[in-house]
């Protein structure tokens, strides 16, 4: 199976969610590594849930600074690629020889911050992912700005749009790819994995 595009998982939580993403394809699994965030999972669980999965780059995401708790976080779980918030910390980050994203939230970001981002050298981030945790709408003017921001970063992004407006939307702006995030095995059938589910299927390319 093959998508038309890179695709990351946020917040995997369960096996469910992981084998199918990874049978459908989708580049990278991510997993949060913060024992106070709701999606944590533990690294015994991440290691069963590994051992299921192949073809994929398992991301080890964390909102933490401290640099020996990163530190220690690599060494429990050996992630393949490493998700942090603050880019302040990725000259630091770069010594660990692993692929980076920095995830922003576009929902905390003005106009003007991300034109400057655009402008500014993003030294040690392979990829800059573009999350929302508020409803965020698309619009022109925003649309401008990440266009601006992708055409010279490489930008995965992961809100403001749907399985309806997905193939238009990667043929005007020039990401990298999408992310998406993964659903809760405890409520099957919830309106965000029905989105994930749809979103990949109109992905599905015939090679």
């Amino acid at each position: 199976m093959a998508l038309k595009t890179i695709v990351k998982i946020s917040n995997v939580t369960n096996l469910s969610d992981a084998r199918y993403c990874a049978g459908m394809g989708v580049d990278m699994l991510g997993f949060s590594m913060d024992e106070q965030s709701p999606e944590y999972v533990d690294p015994k669980k991440l290691a069963e849930i590994r051992s299921w999965v192949a073809g994929v780059r398992i991301v080890g995401e964390t909102t933490s600074t401290d640099l020996t708790q990163l530190e220690q976080l690599l060494d429990q779980y050996q992630p393949d690629v490493l998700q942090i918030t603050e880019s302040a910390l990725l000259p630091y980050v770069s010594t660990f020889d692993k692929p980076v994203i920095l995830a922003l939230d576009l929902s905390l970001l003005s106009l003007e911050q991300l034109e400057a981002l655009a402008s500014t050298p993003v030294a040690g981030a392979d990829f800059l992912l573009l999350e929302s945790r508020a409803a965020l709408h698309l619009d022109s003017d925003l649309s401008a700005k990440i266009n601006q921001l992708a055409t010279r970063h490489p930008v995965l992004l992961g809100a403001g749009f749907t399985a309806s407006s997905v193939d238009a939307l990667l043929s005007t702006l020039p990401v990298q790819g999408i992310a998406l995030q993964g659903g809760d095995e405890e409520r099957p059938g919830n309106k965000e994995f029905g989105e994930l589910m749809d979103i990949l299927e109109v992905l599905e390319t015939d090679e």
